[in-house]
């Protein structure tokens, strides 16, 4: 999703895109996640568009592709997205995420170093340590108690010293090489420590893609399992074209080794139970959905980024998609894609 945004955005601003995807995540997630239907609208709305299917895990061919293409700017999107399934597939995992990530920027360092090389990490890598904030219930979500918090988690926050999930930690692996590699070789790197990036062109799964799947069960009347904490759990949600206007952002004004928390903020949070509410309202459909108890291992009960820093290096850049607009674009894009499935989507 996220790739093809930022191709989209880059292409419409004047760069040649090449894109590495051997739609992997179809391997991962079945036929649900494939992405083939994306790739085929990005090639139709770039017409010089080129693509190669190549495994980021292949360190050869990596080398020799980026080599070959010389790239004036790498984002590097690619990764296995979910918690819950790496714990099923440790070493894919981690090869994918922490290996695939070295072979990027070895790649960069020898073919492009001057390049700006924005990695799209995770939330992820503070692991459960921000379950520990003090949190006070409210009737639909948790939220920080600490005042400390109330603008959401800085960049400040550590990593250390709590239970990351398998992803977690391998997504900790990339994201601190990624540090290393614009520190100790002058590169011009960023981590962007993304929450909930979401937007019409997500392939949204169980396992990986919160808004989108829920979006998805409601309109297909199917059962959404909510795990945990009352399903008040609270992610910050952003549109994939306001990740795509950071990246440019970055790419025209690039630092070296700096680490930015990417989501929607306080404004673009919501909890599982306010998220059924606003489909339900968009769509005119109940929820259908079940309640386990177990909470999935190392997740947020409340989970918002602090933008300060973003706002403080790139004053131009704003949330431009409130979060009602994210919800009736993920609605009317499961309307396309699912015939059959008509939606009357109420914008206000």
């Amino acid at each position: 999703m996220i790739g093809s945004e930022v191709s989209r955005r880059l292409g419409s601003s004047g760069y040649q895109v090449f894109g590495i995807d051997n739609n992997q995540r179809a391997v991962f997630f079945g036929p649900e996640g494939d992405t083939r239907w994306s790739l085929d609208r990005l090639t139709s709305a770039l017409p010089d568009y080129t693509h190669f299917d190549v495994d980021i895990r292949n360190r050869d061919g990596l080398l020799r592709l980026v080599a070959d293409i010389n790239p004036q700017v790498i984002v590097h999107t690619a990764a296995q997205p979910s918690h819950d399934r790496a714990a099923a597939i440790p070493f894919d995992d981690f090869d994918t995420n922490a290996v695939g990530t070295l072979n990027m920027l070895e790649a960069a360092r020898r073919a492009c170093p001057e390049a700006p090389f924005v990695h799209m990490s995770t939330n992820k890598v503070y692991g459960d340590l921000p379950n520990t904030i003090p949190l006070r219930e409210l009737p639909t979500r948790w939220d920080y108690a600490d005042p400390r918090y109330s603008e959401g988690i800085p960049e400040s926050f550590s990593i250390d010293q709590s239970k990351h999930s398998i992803f977690g930690a391998s997504k900790v692996a990339a994201d601190v090489m990624v540090q290393e590699y614009g520190r100790y070789f002058g590169m011009p790197t960023c981590c962007l420590r993304g929450g909930c990036l979401t937007g019409p062109n997500h392939s949204g799964v169980e396992l990986h893609g919160f808004l989108s799947y829920l979006v998805r069960c409601n309109i297909e009347e199917r059962e959404y399992k909510v795990f945990g904490y009352k399903g008040k759990q609270v992610r910050d949600n952003i549109h994939s074209d306001d990740v795509a206007n950071l990246i440019l952002a970055f790419c025209d004004s690039p630092k070296c080794g700096e680490v930015y928390n990417l989501g929607g903020g306080k404004e673009n949070s919501c909890s599982i139970l306010e998220a059924f509410a606003t489909v339900e309202e968009l769509t005119g459909k109940p929820q259908k959905f079940v309640y386990l108890d177990e909470n999935r291992i190392g997740d947020h009960i409340c989970y918002y980024s602090d933008l300060s820093k973003i706002h403080q290096h790139f004053p131009n850049w704003r949330i431009r998609r409130p979060l009602r607009a994210v919800f009736e674009e993920i609605v009317e894009s499961w309307h396309a894609r699912l015939p059959g499935k008509p939606v009357a989507v109420e914008s206000r």
